[in-house]
């Protein structure tokens, strides 16, 4: 099975996340390419079995810029694939994970798992809830 994990961090957190779900992947023997929004090659992501997408949230609960330029970038090729989100955040209740949900939906995408947020850095448990969520949303 050949997996994405791309994401973008402003301060590690989302990072962090990212590096635990990637951590969990490789474990189940998954090809994952990983890597950051602003690098990661769209056709490569596009052509995987399941893309696991992560930001942070900025400003008004939205998507981090890098983030959702990339995301706008592979909108139109997600119908039928299993797409799953994640994130950091340091106040609100993660809406900016349930819009992008919404959208993901919109495209045809099935959404695999609930979206996955974590308030501020991720500790031990937080990063053991990523590594669970991302060998859940992969099967």
């Amino acid at each position: 099975m050949k997996v994405a994990v791309i994401y973008a961090s402003t301060t590690g957190n989302t990072e962090a996340m990212a590096n635990a779900v990637c951590e969990a992947l490789k474990g189940t023997g998954a090809d994952v390419i990983f890597g950051t929004a602003d690098s990661a090659d769209k056709a490569a992501v596009s052509s995987c079995d399941v893309i696991l997408l992560g930001s942070p949230a900025m400003g008004a609960e939205v998507l981090e810029d890098t983030m959702e330029e990339f995301y706008t970038g592979i909108e139109n090729s997600l119908s039928g694939k299993k797409v799953g989100i994640f994130g950091s955040c340091d106040w609100g209740d993660g809406q900016w994970l349930r819009d992008w949900k919404d959208r993901l939906e919109g495209t045809g995408a099935t959404v695999v798992g609930e979206p996955l947020v974590v308030h501020l850095t991720p500790g031990d448990e937080e990063i053991e809830q990523c590594k669970a969520w991302a060998a859940a949303v992969i099967k």
